[in-house]
């Protein structure tokens, strides 16, 4: 087992992710893990442990380690959107065939204005994308 663990292990926290070195060289034989960075995904820095200076290895796992974390959170967050798509395909369906007058009562108010306010953020962020294409040109 120990022999198939990774040199390093990133431990998920929010906007990043604490590392450490995995060592299973030891005389007990055990798992040891020396934390010895911590790294922030939304700006990206990497800050050493205390006073420890990183290697190249432990900086180039790092990076890319970071790169594959925003790649797949950002691939998340698409999902993300796509599954609010297919439930709001889902709320149509209930509001047509299933909800009842005080159900609907409930909800219409906050899903007129949560989709009032979606199109307007997505009608502007449209425009603007296709006067820059404009602009391009």
């Amino acid at each position: 087992m120990a022999g198939d663990l990774p040199q390093f292990y990133f431990r998920i926290r929010e906007n990043g992710a604490t590392v450490f070195r995995v060592d299973t060289e030891n005389r007990q034989r055990r798992i040891d893990m020396e934390e010895i960075a911590t790294v922030n995904v939304r700006n990206g820095n990497i800050k050493p442990h205390g006073d420890r200076k990183l290697t190249s290895e432990e900086s180039n796992a790092i990076k890319g380690w970071l790169a594959e974390r925003v790649a797949l959170l950002n691939a998340r967050d698409v999902d993300d959107i796509l599954r609010a798509v297919d439930h709001m395909n889902l709320t149509a369906q209930w509001v047509q065939s299933k909800a009842s007058e005080d159900q609907l009562d409930a909800v219409t108010d906050s899903l007129l204005l949560a989709m009032h306010d979606l199109r307007t953020v997505l009608v502007r962020k449209k425009a603007d994308r296709l006067m820059k294409g404009e602009a391009a040109e």
